[in-house]
């Protein structure tokens, strides 16, 4: 049965094993995961770093869902406005 774990336990192990303060041994030992598991992890956390530091494009990406929405929510605005004005004209 393969086990899952999740992305914050992942970074644990994986910030540990670069500690290293312990063997990859060790570590599986204390963790309950293969060592090759573990430097596997550890050398994800690496390559995938850089992009805490990469904010810049997850705010433009950011920053356009909530552009759009917002136009969204505007246009649905009117609508609404539009109907209830014709709805009332109709006297209902």
């Amino acid at each position: 049965m393969k086990r899952k774990f999740s992305s914050a336990f992942k970074a644990q192990v994986a910030i540990e094993a670069l500690k290293e303060r312990e063997t990859l041994s060790d570590l599986s030992k204390r963790f309950e995961v293969h060592p090759t598991i573990i430097s596997k992890w550890k050398q994800e956390f690496l390559t995938n770093s850089a992009a805490v530091f990469d904010k810049s494009a997850h705010k433009e990406e950011s920053n356009t869902d909530t552009e759009k929405l917002f136009a969204k929510i505007g246009q649905l605005e009117m609508e609404r406005d539009f109907l209830k004005k014709n709805l009332l004209k109709l006297g209902r």
